[in-house]
């Protein structure tokens, strides 16, 4: 089923959306950076990019800034980012659009990223005012052992096109209450919406009314403003997100100068159903796993590995549904799956679907649509793959609406099944059994950062540390307590005795 396609000029939305946020639209033809709406793939703007000098001097206007900002108390900086979460909710709508049109998501997809920006901004809040260490036992008499936390400095986020605002949003949220000053580096493929926040961002600072100027700063560039970052002495912290070819560049250049990184990488991960699982619910949540966002998350679901009892049930039901969900333009409501991203993202499908078959899948979708009425863009239909064996092209990751399907025997099979490719970031079983969940969530069941139960790998909420293990990069972003990734940590001993007892019954004792 193919949703229908309303018809209207893209451009000129675009450039009504930025004159509604606030944001100048002049800025949409200022530049030679071409930027192409994946609904069509027509160009709807042309940005200024800059090169690593201009990354130079705003990491400068970011150090000055912080060394204010760190002297700001927490709860008054969460009072910042509390009014940026009162922009984001007014401007929800019209900020969800322009995600719509830039990164192809459907409409409920990007009102949810916006969601989770003023989500993170409540739990920013909050923390503010948690900021806490530890006091600690101590073996001395009259000392105080404890542990403080300080803001880390200039903190550098590199986003992907997928996200392109939401987790931007995860780590400014905690950064900024945290005291350090933040520099944005989005995908060359959606800077309209990092634009766009920006100025909700200057917005909440105007009423504010003590945020430093460079507290918050934007580079629109390619690879050589990412690496400017990463290479300056004086951005302590770069979050990134992007491939794990991406972060294998980052990693050793930020380990060389003992920077701090947080790495959100890839992902291939896969969900179990066993033979006790409720079909209905599994349906559901596979169908949104694998085909949410035009499999363009690091969650989506990519291997699903199911009891042989309920194969054929279940993969019954997992056809009809991929061969009748609406694909088209993200702006119907009637679309599920919108396009991908760009042309090579499409071929790249292509050929993982080649290989598959070469391997002995047999291949249900995956066939491009719509390409009369939209050549420039590239929407598919969700391919569904049955698979002899985890093959190769299962232990990697194409970003795209591919879900391969195996079956398993035993539990320990379809663990190993899990665990057996370079990524570690989403997992999940479905059973009703208790031993079944248990034993996948075990410390030898399996080996990712996000395991779940009776839910798809899928959707995490913000109040949990987001991130995964193994080639997915080790970083967590977030909730529970991501927000020590931002401070540095400081041990203290208070001696308030008169004496000066040594630890491990030292004697160092001098005539003086």
């Amino acid at each position: 089923m193919e949703a229908r396609v309303p018809q209207g000029d893209i451009a000129a939305e675009t450039a009504a959306l930025f004159n509604q946020l606030g944001v100048n639209s002049q800025l949409l033809t200022r530049g030679s950076l071409a930027i192409r709406t994946p609904i069509t793939g027509e160009i709807v703007a042309r940005v200024e990019s800059v090169d690593a000098t201009a990354a130079h001097d705003a990491v400068a206007r970011a150090e000055e800034a912080f060394r204010i900002w760190r002297n700001v108390p927490a709860p008054r900086r969460g009072e910042f980012v509390r009014l940026l979460g009162e922009e984001l909710r007014s401007a929800k709508d019209a900020l969800a659009r322009l995600v719509t049109i830039e990164a192809g998501k459907i409409v409920t997809e990007g009102l949810g990223e916006v969601q989770e920006m003023i989500d993170i901004c409540d739990f920013a809040v909050g923390l503010s005012r948690q900021l806490h260490g530890l006091t600690i036992a101590t073996e001395r008499r009259g000392h105080r052992l404890m542990e403080t936390w300080r803001p880390l400095g200039v903190v550098g986020i590199i986003t992907s096109f997928n996200f392109p605002v939401a987790v931007w949003a995860w780590n400014a949220a905690l950064a900024l209450v945290c005291g350090n000053a933040v520099i944005w580096k989005p995908s060359e493929k959606t800077p309209l919406v990092a634009l766009a926040t920006q100025a909700l961002v200057a917005r909440a600072a105007a009423r504010f009314g003590e945020a430093p100027e460079g507290l918050s700063g934007l580079l629109i560039g390619d690879r050589e403003v990412g690496e400017a970052l990463v290479e300056d002495a004086r951005v302590q912290l770069v979050s990134a997100t992007g491939s794990t070819a991406m972060g294998r560049a980052v990693a050793p250049r930020l380990a060389r100068r003992f920077a701090k990184s947080i790495l959100e990488l890839g992902g291939n991960n896969a969900a179990v159903i066993c033979a006790s699982a409720s079909l209905d619910l599994a349906v559901r949540a596979i169908a949104f796993a694998a085909m949410g966002t035009a499999g363009q998350r690091c969650t989506t679901l990519r291997r699903l590995i199911v009891h042989e009892d309920v194969y054929d049930a279940l993969l019954g039901r997992l056809r009809r549904a991929y061969a009748s969900v609406p694909v088209g333009d993200p702006r119907d409501g009637a679309s599920l799956v919108g396009p991908l991203i760009d042309e090579s993202a499409h071929a790249a499908m292509r050929a993982a679907l080649d290989e598959a078959r070469a391997a002995g899948g047999v291949v249900h979708g995956g066939e491009r649509v719509l390409a009369d009425q939209f050549p420039d863009a590239f929407y598919v239909r969700p391919a569904l793959v049955e698979m002899p064996e985890q093959t190769g092209v299962m232990r990697r990751e194409t970003f795209a609406p591919i879900l391969y399907v195996v079956k398993f025997r035993s539990l320990d099979e379809a663990i190993q099944l899990n665990n057996d490719v370079a990524h570690g970031l989403a997992s999940s079983i479905f059973t009703s059994r208790l031993d079944e969940a248990e034993r996948f969530m075990a410390a030898d069941g399996s080996d990712c950062g996000i395991v779940n139960v009776n839910i798809g790998p899928s959707g995490a909420e913000i109040g949990g540390a987001f991130g995964g293990e193994k080639d997915t990069g080790g970083g967590r972003e977030a909730g529970s307590d991501c927000w020590k990734f931002y401070m540095r940590r400081a041990t203290n001993t208070i001696n308030y005795s008169g004496e000066l007892p040594l630890a491990q019954g030292v004697k160092f004792d001098l005539e003086a």
